[in-house]
């Protein structure tokens, strides 16, 4: 069972252009299902004019532990054509994460259409260098499975809580409203300890949902 995983560093896009047909592969890091489908969401929303907005990802299936009977985390793995020939877009765009060996991410390619056709072939070859070029702009990383914890607690015991989560080294947002909510990313291998700091520093009034 590895405790690592290879996924991309940040959010990027790179573009060219074949034949007069326009590509652009977008590709982020994303933990869940919702968040992959969100931006695909995004990219679909701000390319609204493209000829086709092809989609694929590799995420969790479900909780970063849930695992198969050989160690590895299950995956959901999607992908589709958006109208152009079957075969010829979705599956050559997953198939570059696959071969690529990263998971974790999400892949748009936006093709405006133009010049001649491309046929299947020429169209397989296009989609993959679009995610291809996208995960070289976006650059591989190396990563640990994480889990998102929200943290509730009063105002009395927020300072306790914020200087446990500050020390933790975690990643997080904070929201300051009639409670005070925060949304960490934790490794999956530091929440029980983690979990534990805060109950002991708080005298276990925090609300941890995970």
């Amino acid at each position: 069972m590895s405790d690592t995983y290879l996924t991309v560093g940040e959010s990027a896009t790179a573009t060219f252009e074949v034949q007069g047909s326009q590509f652009l592969g977008h590709v982020a890091p994303v933990d869940t299902v919702s968040a992959a489908e969100a931006f695909i969401g995004r990219v679909e929303t701000e390319y609204d004019d493209a000829t086709h907005n092809v989609p694929a990802y590799r995420v969790p299936a479900g909780d970063a532990s849930e695992r198969t009977p050989d160690g590895e985390v299950m995956l959901r793995e999607y992908a589709s054509d958006d109208g152009e020939p079957s075969g010829s877009a979705g599956k050559p765009a997953l198939n570059v994460l696959q071969q690529r060996e990263i998971r974790n991410v999400v892949a748009v390619v936006t093709r405006y259409h133009g010049g001649p056709n491309l046929g299947v072939g020429g169209l397989a070859r296009a989609y993959s260098r679009a995610v291809k070029d996208g995960v070289d702009e976006a650059g591989v990383i190396e990563e640990r499975p994480h889990r998102r914890l929200i943290v509730g607690t009063g105002y009395d015991d927020s300072g306790t809580v914020r200087g446990v989560i500050e020390s933790s080294g975690v990643e997080f947002d904070a929201d300051y409203d009639e409670r005070v909510r925060f949304e960490l990313r934790v490794p999956v291998s530091e929440v029980t300890d983690l979990v534990e700091r805060l109950n002991s520093a708080t005298s276990g009034r925090v609300d941890i949902d995970r």
